[in-house]
């Protein structure tokens, strides 16, 4: 992040801005609609900006910049096209330790102007740091279209009653939840609907409510998928904006832990092999006693909960002490790195059924029904196996798969760093070795592997 979004009060603020054209007209038309004072320095005044100084009280002085132009403003804005007096506009600004935006020259700016979508109070800002000013209002049209204007009416309303809500529930996290209520349900339909009278009486009769129950804490089971964040379903994403904690293991990526709201408390229970932060047993019990206290947990988990996630055992817990509980599936490892890796699990040609499997190790040995894991024309996915692979190659050798088999592993599959390494059962081991492979990884063992050279299609930064 090269620069900190940050929303500044400008109203009443003396402000300075440098150049009369076009573009100082824009600038100019931004910083009046916050309330700004603005004096404009220009030797030349273009007629849009003259027609601006009674709509905006402009103070306009038809002269060259000079340094004391600068004394006592909260912002300077140089707009001119020259190279040399924009170095100085922004030079001079620093020196007073004045922000400083100089257009079309981000190499001079100490802030730059966001794209902005406009529902006041509402205001949402969208920023490409300077790189890509016309990315960035691409992207305010698409949320433009996204965001009613009745948006800015549902804003002015929730200030209306702010003090009302925050006298009658003390608590700050209760708080937050009555507005999440408010502002995502039937009151703020009636505020879009402008039935503004029908919405305060909603609201006053839900408030009063609130005000004599005590809240109810709830668990929501969420698969994260494999690790592309893009790959959250809706549901999940709009349950993590609103949980107040959020329980993550190890294969929940950065970017997903992203995804969740700021101020949520994260907790890691993640566990790799003989290394758990936490058994699960205190996993289960913890999961309860955080929503028994009336917190909303987000319990993230890598791909699907109930494939390989032990989602069961924690629900169960969660029955047991009479808590409420949400399921939202997510993409399971072998549905996301397979397709990745341009593997279809299942071909007409290579395979008729998928059979996914654990490859964790129980006293030295993978336990598995390997008679049935070799018959042909199916795909096998293992689940952390890379481990106990040279155990599961040689297993299913000697069970009848040939020894040229067709077997693949991917490691931190639809992620930037995705690495696909494919091979033979007989060479894979070394293999593996050799390329220092870690995990996370998945294991696809079948002849659809064949087909990875042909339908590979994501591009990451690492190749095997």
């Amino acid at each position: 992040m090269d620069y900190f979004p940050l929303f500044i009060k400008l109203k009443d603020q003396p402000c300075l801005v440098v150049g009369a054209g076009e573009i100082a007209a824009r600038k100019i038309d931004l910083l009046g609609r916050t309330g700004a004072q603005i004096s404009v320095v220009a030797e030349h005044v273009s007629e849009q900006v003259q027609n601006m100084q009674s709509r905006f009280n402009l103070t306009i002085r038809q002269q060259r910049f000079t340094e004391d132009d600068v004394i006592g403003m909260r912002l300077v804005v140089s707009a001119t096209n020259q190279r040399a007096t924009n170095e100085l506009i922004a030079a001079t600004a620093d020196k007073h330790n004045i922000p400083v935006n100089v257009v079309d020259n981000p190499d001079l700016c100490s802030f730059i102007f966001p794209a902005i979508v406009d529902r006041s109070p509402l205001i949402a800002a969208i920023s490409s740091g300077g790189v890509s000013p016309v990315l960035a209002r691409i992207l305010r049209s698409k949320i433009e279209s996204t965001i009613p204007a009745a948006y800015g009416r549902l804003g002015q309303f929730a200030e209306d009653f702010r003090l009302l809500v925050k006298q009658t529930i003390k608590e700050p996290p209760l708080r937050r939840i009555f507005w999440e209520n408010m502002l995502q349900g039937r009151v703020a339909e009636l505020v879009f609907a402008g039935k503004i009278q029908e919405a305060e009486s909603e609201l006053k009769s839900s408030l009063a409510l609130a005000s004599k129950t005590a809240n109810k804490g709830e668990v929501y089971l969420i698969g994260a998928g494999p690790g592309d964040p893009d790959l959250l379903t809706f549901r999940a994403l709009r349950l993590m904006q609103q949980a107040d904690v959020i329980v993550y293991d190890r294969l929940v990526s950065d970017g997903v832990l992203e995804m969740a709201r700021r101020d949520a408390e994260k907790i890691y229970v993640g566990k790799q092999r003989s290394n758990h932060s936490l058994p699960q047993e205190s996993i289960n019990e913890l999961l309860a006693e955080l929503a028994l206290s009336g917190k909303r947990v987000a319990r993230l988990k890598g791909g699907d909960p109930f494939i390989f996630g032990r989602g069961g055992e924690e629900i169960e817990t969660l029955m047991q002490q009479g808590i409420d509980f949400q399921v939202v599936p997510g993409i399971t490892a072998a549905a996301g790195c397979a397709s990745y890796a341009g593997i279809p699990l299942t071909h007409r040609d290579h395979a008729q059924s998928c059979t996914f499997v654990t490859g964790h190790l129980k006293d030295g040995n993978v336990n598995l029904n390997w008679k049935q894991l070799a018959v042909p024309n199916q795909t096998i996915v293992i689940y952390m196996g890379l481990v106990g692979l040279q155990s599961i190659c040689q297993a299913l050798i000697d069970n009848g798969c040939p020894a040229d088999h067709p077997i693949a592993i991917v490691q931190q599959g639809t992620t930037p760093q995705q690495r696909v390494l494919t091979g033979t059962l007989s060479d894979m081991p070394q293999r593996v070795e050799h390329e220092h492979i870690k995990p996370p990884t998945l294991i696809i063992v079948g002849t659809v592997v064949l087909l990875h050279e042909k339908l590979s299609w994501f591009q990451s930064s690492q190749h095997a």
